[in-house]
């Protein structure tokens, strides 16, 4: 069964266990394969907290490092098996824990959190939620939160400056399509590396496009005869030196990937910060026209793995989505 018959069939609501829920969950670390959907208990807000129906939950990378093992050991991610993950979401309000005085059951939202969103219901402090405005689709909504304010933070370490050359490395990804928009949004030239065949895609975001692989220090010397002012890698490998050769300061180098190297080479390694104001920031900039969520996969939560295996390839243009549930706007 393919992943578009399992999303319309995911559109009529089924009958599930009274006080249960059917969640992704991973039992232990390794492949794809290895995620299965299975009925949790609902998870009950305490005070502080909401409890979100899922709609759209964004996957990135990161979602494949966790279930990798990656974070056994501690980190961000860090979490005692099993486990459900997902890290960013949008959905509707279905219960308010006590002290909450700004949301009310129906309404829509969109946030972000460690683990846990790939599931019907979440609950998730209020803290970590704002109102999805209702020109914003959901599934874009559902993957806006972790790689915009992934770019947005490294963006702001890198103290740029209107008029200045910026340099994306992976820049067709889900980071760095928020980091170009981003970029172009407060009055900069952009530069993407990509594959060729994502070069147009790049120009619609506003950035001037450079073909990876051998020869790209020199294609970027030849687009840019004034210098590199800053660079954002999001792609790691030969990416992080062709940025240590071609920009001046080398704090004005970012990675989000090559946290080892960073610190051989005196370079900045940046981990998302998140924050209501900054998604508030970035919810802005989508009312104002300068910035879009570009989804380009919609799985069903039984195709999760598929999901999975897409990004493991390395070959996502922008974001990929599970819709989880159905909405009622």
């Amino acid at each position: 069964m393919n992943s578009i018959v399992r999303l319309l069939q995911q559109a009529t609501p089924r009958p599930a266990s009274p006080g249960t829920m059917r969640a992704l969950l991973l039992a232990e670390y390794g492949g794809p394969e290895l995620l299965q959907v299975r009925q949790l208990p609902l998870p009950e807000p305490r005070e502080g907290e909401l409890r979100v129906r899922v709609i759209a939950a964004g996957l990135q990378p990161v979602d494949a490092a966790v279930r990798r093992g990656a974070f056994a050991r501690g980190g961000a991610f860090a979490s005692a098996l099993p486990l459900t993950p997902g890290n960013e979401f949008a959905g509707v309000v279905d219960k308010v824990g006590a002290d909450i005085g700004h949301f009310r059951r129906g309404e829509s939202v969109l946030g972000w959190t460690l683990l846990k969103a790939c599931a019907e219901y979440l609950v998730v402090p209020a803290a970590q939620v704002l109102h999805k405005p209702s020109i914003l689709p959901w599934d874009e909504a559902g993957a806006l939160s972790a790689s915009g304010q992934t770019a947005h933070t490294a963006l702001e370490a890198l103290q740029l400056r209107a008029g200045e050359t910026l340099l994306v490395h992976g820049a067709a990804g889900g980071v760095g399509t928020m980091a170009v928009q981003l970029a172009r949004a407060y009055g900069l030239r952009v530069i993407g590396s990509a594959s060729p065949r994502n070069h147009d895609y790049l120009r619609v975001l506003g950035a001037e496009p450079v073909a990876y692989g051998e020869g790209m220090e020199e294609r970027l010397r030849a687009m840019a005869p004034g210098g590199i002012d800053a660079a954002l890698d999001a792609a790691g490998g030969d990416a992080l030196y062709v940025s240590l050769n071609l920009v001046r300061e080398r704090r004005r180098i970012v990675t989000l990937v090559e946290f080892t190297k960073a610190e051989l080479f005196g370079v900045q390694a940046v981990r998302s910060q998140r924050s209501t104001a900054r998604l508030g920031e970035l919810l802005q900039l989508h009312a104002q026209g300068q910035l879009r969520v570009h989804v380009s996969g919609r799985y069903a939560l039984e195709d999760a793995a598929a999901a999975h295996r897409e990004i493991e390839a390395g070959h996502v243009r922008g974001k990929l989505v599970l819709r989880i549930g159905a909405a009622h706007e």
